[in-house]
């Protein structure tokens, strides 16, 4: 179980970050509360990566603050960087070192060298399907492999916050659900995660809150539910009895998909009724049998609130 935060999980005020003339993080106000599941998306460019090395301790703000656990990154960073688990998207090891050697070498850094150290390395190792691959050379593992290593040498430490920074990408679909099976035993056990994901569909299953970047900004934070609802449009699916050999032209450029009797419209949040495009339907002669809604996906909604704020 994680001991809990003197603070909330994660606080930003006012984050700003330069590269020459590149604004890469402007102004972020952003809080993680303890113990959440929270999202952080956007399209490449958009500052996640540098606001994540900002709270790494890897990069210097130009202004403002931010803290882990209530430890200022720069005031308070052995603290800070002791109560945060980071896990990069770029895979980097020393080939000849071996797993337990990458995870020693690691846990030295925190003065763990104790035999209960010794024995969470390992419990690690036996949680992500490693155990067989201790003693073996990096150079040797397959990426899924070196990625599971990755998120082990983040968690010797046994942080109270895990950063997982697109943790799947390049990792086949059956390690992808064995890597969530232990990650969400992770925030069972009270451990705050942010993850940064181009699988929007994992933020969608995951997370409860979701902050989406564009240009070095927060375009959107909210609950998972409530970014949902701001979806513009949903899909209005109609099967009718026969194929519709031509639709009314008001519905036209509704029609989204026809397939032989199924047809699917695109419908504009409160401007589109249901029940006018079925009366339309009825009218031009064609006989409803049945119909369904299906509300917009996070990928929706993360393309239509990127675009409005580029």
């Amino acid at each position: 179980m994680s001991v809990p935060c003197a603070g909330p999980a994660i606080e930003v005020a006012g984050l700003h970050k330069r590269f020459a003339r590149v604004h890469a993080v402007c102004g972020v106000d952003l809080t993680v509360r303890q113990g959440e599941f929270f999202g952080l998306l956007g399209p490449n460019g958009a500052g996640k990566s540098t606001l994540i090395n900002i709270l790494a301790g890897l990069t210097r703000p130009d202004e403002g603050r931010a803290a882990i656990c209530g430890h200022d990154v720069i005031a308070d960073y052995r603290e800070a960087r002791r109560a945060l688990g980071v896990v990069p998207q770029e895979v980097v090891f020393d080939p000849f070192f071996t797993v337990r050697e990458v995870l020693t070498i690691q846990a030295g850094y925190f003065g763990l060298k104790g035999p209960k150290d010794k024995a969470w390395r390992e419990e690690l190792l036996a949680a992500l399907m490693l155990s067989d691959k201790g003693d073996a050379n990096m150079r040797t593992l397959s990426g899924g492999m070196k990625r599971r290593v990755l998120i082990a040498q983040a968690l010797v430490h046994r942080p109270r916050v895990v950063i997982l920074d697109e943790p799947t990408a390049g990792v086949d679909v059956e390690l992808r659900a064995s890597l969530w099976v232990f990650i969400r035993r992770l925030h069972a056990e009270g451990h705050t995660i942010v993850l940064t994901t181009h699988y929007l569909e994992e933020a969608e299953a995951l997370c409860e809150r979701i902050a989406i970047m564009q240009g070095g900004r927060i375009a959107a934070l909210d609950t998972k539910e409530a970014l949902l609802r701001r979806a513009l449009s949903k899909t209005l699916r109609v099967t009718t009895a026969e194929p519709a050999a031509a639709l009314p032209p008001r519905l036209a450029p509704k029609l989204r998909k026809r397939t032989a009797n199924i047809l699917e419209f695109a419908l504009q949040q409160g401007t589109d009724s249901i029940p006018e495009v079925l009366e339309s339907l009825r009218a031009a002669g064609l006989v409803v049998t049945d119909i369904s809604t299906e509300q917009a996906s996070l990928e929706e909604v993360f393309l239509e609130l990127t675009k409005k704020s580029a």
